[in-house]
């Protein structure tokens, strides 16, 4: 073939251009021709044609290519020439096009993250699931156990099961009991996977420590009881670094921090007019935000005991919002618009005038429950009615809050509850893992990023807090501030074995669960953790001894009937 007829075939080709295969298909055929002129060429073609089956080409490809070699016939070396430039120059442009529009979407290694239902024997089944009309999540879960607020006669309580017990729940499994009134909150303790805080309509707030083992019997008695309000407590949320401080919020609008190792309040504020929504601390424990009913939103100083910025009406709607922390300091909330649209927006709290970001998502009623991944600065947006869960990923570029993508169910939810990054499965590449509530079970829902390697990912997985904590509660208390203890998951997390928690003097941790009636008799705080435990087996064996006195004396006297002697 000449080269004149090459190069116009050549133009010819890259007109009509599809893909690789074709063209490389079309010149192997052509290059092996000898061909002269522009007629033997169109020839040729109707000869390749039956290739054009296999290749893709469409009559209508062919129809151009004959066209556009019929009008190159007749041109120049030089004009051939300049065709192959303008198209070179043409597919140059095209690479440009291409590289602006990978610039154009946005880079992340989150934007694949997927959802997924686990197997239906690896959720749990027959679980009653509260019907209390409280906006709380109705499930706490740690590496080691999964808690869920049920359904209970006379009075509140939960169910603890370990977190590798799957399938169905026996109906006459264990429960914790120990509220006279319906549990609101539940939370486990980051510092101990074996501690956890309950909240109740009884105006009291409990710290329970549930053994390792699968419960025989229903846990009774909390290690220690803090009442100190006055109406239902309705939050209770542990500080993130500091040993043993708890807070507290209820509907007498009142905050109460405690030391649960000693069972004394701390820090009380009444700084909300109104009925708390929703509480979160900050990374480091310094700050918390609020919610509340007044559709104010603040940020405390809890050890100054002020409010020390507050923002009215970050969402324009009078239903409830709520407020997390996020790893940077800003402050992300969901709430509803005027229109009763629900809403998201990111604040810095240095500056409450615009917010960082401010999107509207849909008409539902539910109201929209934040989870945040500090390690990948991801929000789980999850609402009571939805059988959906959106999620998003905050950055320092426009528009701030990234859509990534929705995971769908049939079924609504009734609660959610979510693992810390501690618990997820790092050689499957997942990065969060919800429990979605249903009616009668809880199932668990896996967020994944696919990747072909099996090697650990060092991206999706730095270093994360771990279970030490940063401080103990008199450090904290005189106004030092430390970050999480990180610890790695290169090698996976285990659980450590129960342990008692290494507490300040005074603790009633360090001693046997009292119950809350031996509590209010007796006072704890002023004797020695020995008493404690001595004092109740003395008063035992005293009372046995004097039963048993009287027993004698009343076997001598019937013996005395018996003989007539009396």
């Amino acid at each position: 073939m000449s080269d004149r007829i090459f190069h116009r075939f050549y133009v010819a080709f890259y007109l009509i251009e599809e893909n690789v295969k074709q063209e490389q298909t079309v010149l192997s055929f052509f290059m092996n021709k000898e061909l002269e002129s522009a007629t033997e060429l169109l020839i040729h073609l109707q000869t390749w044609r039956p290739m054009t089956e296999n290749t893709g080409c469409s009559k209508q490809q062919m129809k151009t290519l004959r066209n556009t070699i019929q009008q190159s016939a007749s041109m120049t070396e030089t004009e051939t020439e300049t065709e192959i430039k303008q198209t070179a120059q043409c597919r140059r442009h095209k690479a440009l096009n291409v590289q602006r529009l990978r610039s154009i979407v946005r880079q992340s290694k989150f934007r694949h993250v997927f959802g997924q239902n686990v197997k239906a024997e690896q959720g749990y089944d027959d679980i009653r699931v509260s019907k209390v009309t409280w906006d709380s999540s109705f499930c706490a879960v740690n590496p080691k156990f999964l808690a869920v607020i049920v359904e209970s006669s006379g009075g509140g309580a939960f169910l603890v099961l370990p977190i590798s017990k799957t399938g169905r729940v026996d109906k006459n499994y264990p429960l914790v009991v120990g509220h006279s009134g319906p549990v609101l909150d539940i939370d486990w303790c980051p510092h101990d996977d074996n501690i956890l805080a309950s909240c109740s309509e009884d105006c009291t707030a409990m710290v329970w420590q549930i053994p390792d083992h699968v419960l025989t019997r229903p846990v009774t008695d909390p290690v220690v009881v803090l009442e100190g309000h006055s109406k239902r407590v309705g939050i209770v949320t542990w500080h993130p670094t500091a040993r043993n401080i708890l807070l507290t919020a209820g509907s007498d609008n009142l905050v109460i921090i405690w030391n649960v190792g000693t069972g004394e309040p701390l820090i009380s504020m009444d700084d909300h007019p109104d009925l708390i929504y929703s509480i979160s601390w900050n990374r480091n424990g310094s700050l918390f935000c609020t919610t509340c009913k007044d559709r104010r939103l603040r940020v405390c100083d809890p050890r100054k005991r002020e409010v020390v910025a507050e923002r009215l009406a970050p969402h324009e709607g009078i239903r409830p919002m709520r407020a997390i922390f996020t790893r940077d300091g800003n402050i992300f909330t969901t709430g509803f618009t005027r229109m009763s649209q629900r809403e998201l927006g990111l604040w810095d709290p240095t500056n409450f005038e615009e917010p960082i970001a401010l999107l509207e998502l849909d008409t539902s009623n539910g109201v929209l429950l934040p989870y945040y991944d500090a390690d990948a600065n991801m929000v789980y947006l999850c609402g009571k009615g939805d059988s959906s869960i959106r999620y998003f990923e905050i950055t320092d570029e426009p528009p701030y809050v990234h859509y990534l993508s929705t995971f769908s169910s049939k079924e609504p939810q009734r609660g959610m509850g979510f693992m810390p990054k501690r618990g997820v499965d790092v050689s499957k590449c997942e990065i969060a893992r919800l429990f979605k509530l249903l009616d009668k079970k809880c199932e668990p829902i896996t967020m994944t990023v696919p990747r072909k390697s099996d090697l650990f990912q060092d991206d999706l997985y730095p270093d994360t807090a771990g279970p030490e904590p940063a401080m103990e509660p008199e450090e904290w208390l005189d106004g030092r501030d430390e970050d999480p203890i990180l610890v790695s998951l290169r090698d996976g997390y285990v659980p450590p074995k129960s342990r008692e928690l290494k507490v300040a003097k005074k603790n009633v941790l360090d001693s046997r669960p009292t119950t809350r009636r031996s509590m209010s008799v007796l006072d704890t705080n002023s004797l020695p953790v020995s008493c404690v435990v001595l004092l109740p087996i003395q008063n035992l064996k005293a009372t046995v001894l004097s039963q048993e006195k009287r027993i004698c004396d009343l076997e001598n006297k019937l013996s005395q009937y018996t003989n007539g002697t009396d």
